[in-house]
């Protein structure tokens, strides 16, 4: 809780609107409940408003404070259908398909978040990722000056000394399949960005490997090597104060015994706060090690390299993570534009 009650003390200062797209949810209507309670901002759930209604009194929880928008029979579904169909007009879209798609919470989410109507985005608890993607790659899409959206996985284990007081963010866990060397050096950089931006403390970047520093030969450990020179070079431009290193195998990074010996005197090794997976097999899985065998709190996915901010939740999260998830959500919006320079354009014909 020491990381995630920062986060909550930030947010409790510029209080942001969190729209939660599967309102009827018990564990979403629980983490609503919390965060209208912690004075966080504005919670927004959508659904069925007598379902939504029937839950939360079967639960015991009052929705005093929280607004419920069923999309169905809102005023603006006309008006989010028409600006839908306009987005995906080369797609060949008709008005009756997008009338459909605005009925469906996380599209109609999507488009609350574009059109400022709130502030962030989170969804996950009952649709598998594509659901929640879909809609917001469709309407939000990503930043300018952005290339890669991908997927940050935030881990606060008991034991302090790994990353930043136990404090790792671990990427991409949940969007890339298999990243070019190029994507890979993306990810690693806005996962340095985020980290920095909600740590303010410097990134230490390990692109992670089978291999450390050429101990083995693969085409896979070429493609890191090569991601962590890129990363580095888009840092300069940029620039990020951050270091990168890699290839490294996670123990060199995160056991400083370890790195002594491998790598004596690196600025990464042994101390990282950043972990960058080279493909989502390996960073899903060892997210999902982390968060159950260390008992980790776990928040995310956050969403990165979106033009608003948004997160995909795993369907196991229980209230807390989500409340969690939430209050990084919200302190993403709080000043996006240092993360994203340009973010937050308006939609076409606003």
């Amino acid at each position: 809780m020491r990381f995630i009650g920062g986060v909550i003390e930030k947010l409790q200062r510029h209080p942001k609107r969190i729209v939660f797209p599967e309102g009827t949810e018990p564990r979403v209507l629980q983490a609503a409940r919390q965060f209208h309670a912690l004075r966080l901002g504005a919670p927004i759930l959508l659904g069925d408003r007598t379902t939504v209604k029937e839950m939360a009194a079967d639960l015991n929880i009052s929705l005093e404070g929280i607004r419920v928008i069923n999309p169905a029979e809102s005023e603006e579904l006309e008006n989010f259908a028409r600006r839908f169909a306009s987005l995906r007009r080369e797609k060949g879209i008709q008005a009756a398909e997008a009338l459909d798609a605005m009925r469906q919470p996380n599209y109609f989410g999507a488009m609350m978040l574009a059109m400022h109507q709130a502030d962030g985005l989170v969804s996950g608890t009952s649709h598998i990722t594509g659901s929640v993607l879909r809609p917001l790659f469709q309407i939000i899409k990503v930043a300018p000056l952005t290339h890669v959206a991908s997927s940050c996985m935030i881990m606060e284990v008991e034991d302090s000394r790994f990353g930043e007081n136990g404090v790792l963010f671990m990427a991409d866990c949940g969007v890339i399949a298999d990243p070019t060397v190029e994507q890979l050096a993306e990810i690693a950089l806005s996962t340095a960005q985020f980290a920095r931006h909600l740590l303010n403390k410097r990134p230490r970047v390990a692109l992670l490997s089978f291999s450390t520093k050429g101990s083995s030969t693969h085409p896979s450990v070429g493609k890191v090597q090569a991601a962590t020179a890129l990363a580095r070079q888009k840092a300069e431009q940029k620039l990020l104060e951050a270091d990168f290193d890699g290839e490294l195998q996670v123990d060199a990074a995160l056991v400083p015994e370890i790195a002594e010996r491998k790598l004596p005197d690196a600025r990464v090794a042994g101390r990282a706060n950043v972990l960058i997976f080279p493909d989502l097999n390996s960073g899903n899985i060892a997210s999902k090690l982390v968060r159950h065998i260390a008992k980790a709190n776990a928040y995310g996915q956050v969403l990165l390299g979106l033009n608003r901010p948004a997160a995909d939740v795993s369907r196991g999260s229980n209230a807390h993570d989500i409340l969690g998830v939430s209050a990084i959500v919200g302190v993403q919006a709080i000043a996006y534009h240092k993360l994203y320079p340009g973010a937050g354009q308006e939609l076409p014909g606003e």
